[in-house]
């Protein structure tokens, strides 16, 4: 039994190709709107507002990073602790930094939440424990050591 069953090529038609183009540009569309959406989710704000006025600031926070590092003082990255923040901070010979005024300025990263202003108290030589809690979350926080009119800067974050 012969079977004569010899298909005929299907036509390629306007119709195939719109659909392919529809489908090209869905995903495209797609991919393109997580991608946004993961940008948006993860970015953790501005790093200046203005770059003309920072470039002009620049020098001066050179001299003053300079000026720090020659104090030799170290502190620790904040952590949690039961909603405090805790620092430690040791002098240039390695030995706690006691008796320091310890300030902190917390920012969250996306504004979703106010500016909050931390103070601390030393519960052991050159360790700190911030007085007010800080609500659970990404905080940009900016620190503030000041001993015998000596002042360290610096720039954090805790989650």
């Amino acid at each position: 039994m012969q079977s004569n069953d010899v298909r005929k090529p299907r036509r390629f038609t306007g119709y195939h190709m719109t659909m392919i183009l529809v489908v090209f540009f869905a995903i495209v569309i797609a991919v393109n709107v997580v991608m946004a959406r993961f940008a948006i989710d993860t970015f953790g704000g501005t790093v200046v507002d203005n770059s003309y006025v920072a470039s002009q600031k620049f020098n001066g926070w050179l001299r003053q990073a300079r000026r720090e590092k020659a104090m030799g003082w170290t502190v620790s990255s904040p952590a949690r602790e039961q909603d405090h923040i805790v620092i430690s901070a040791k002098n240039a010979a390695g030995s706690p930094l006691a008796g320091a005024a310890v300030t902190m300025l917390a920012e969250h990263p996306l504004g979703r939440a106010p500016e909050r202003t931390l103070r601390f108290l030393e519960t052991a030589p050159g360790r700190y424990r911030s007085l007010e809690q800080l609500p659970a979350g990404r905080w940009k926080l900016h620190i503030r050591v000041v001993q015998a009119k000596r002042a360290l800067d610096l720039a954090s974050e805790v989650y």
